[in-house]
């Protein structure tokens, strides 16, 4: 597991601005609209300098405001087994990454808005499970995640990942904790499996098994 974290400032007029009503609601929208392009840009950029050292794009956040701004990129090499930590990222590996993306993000004005600190680590133990070939990657890891559309009135599953084909997840959810097992209700019952749509994921991460 790899953790580095370096600053990084940028010049920009701030403004300040009243709205209310329907041009309000408008606003907001708008921009949160320019947020998520200038994500995109970011995670496009990310991919770019990770892909070029064999390493994977976990997930990318942007959290906080003015200085207190937070930009958290979470790395993972391919093929790495959960909780190999010899396989996984290196120290190394974020620090070099966190050098070459920060210079890039400089050049290319990708982060406007003043200062910035950028944090770069690995997804740790209870990794997100993004992607269809996340879900193919970690068969036979235990899973918690929740649905998009309740099954059986329920949103909440945890289990073994038993199968991932045809867009469609297959969990073992008898292997499930006391409390996620409360949390589920009848869908814990022995045996039990339970099938998932992987359009109907809305989170997932994998659960440590130490």
């Amino acid at each position: 597991m790899c953790n580095t974290a370096s600053g990084e400032a940028h010049q920009w007029a701030q403004a300040h601005f009243f709205v209310a009503g329907k041009f309000g609601a408008w606003l907001r929208a708008q921009i949160v609209g320019d947020m998520a392009v200038e994500l995109d840009r970011i995670r496009e950029i990310a991919e770019r300098v990770a892909g070029s050292s064999g390493l994977e794009v976990v997930e990318v956040e942007l959290r906080g405001s003015g200085p207190a701004r937070m930009l958290r990129v979470f790395l993972d090499r391919p093929g790495a087994v959960a909780g190999d930590v010899l396989a996984g990222v290196t120290h190394g590996d974020c620090a070099e990454f966190s050098r070459e993306f920060g210079t890039i993000l400089d050049v290319e004005d990708a982060v406007p808005g003043g200062s910035y600190t950028l944090e770069v680590s690995s997804p740790g133990l209870d990794r997100k499970l993004t992607k269809s070939a996340d879900f193919e990657r970690f068969v036979g890891s235990r899973v918690k995640l929740m649905t998009r559309q309740p099954l059986s009135n329920n949103r909440f599953f945890e289990g073994r990942l038993e199968s991932f084909r045809d867009g469609r997840l297959t969990l073992d959810v008898s292997v499930a904790s006391k409390k996620s097992r409360k949390k589920m209700g009848a869908a814990s019952d022995a045996g039990q499996k339970v099938e998932i749509e992987f359009a109907n994921v809305e989170k997932a991460n994998l659960v440590p098994e130490i």
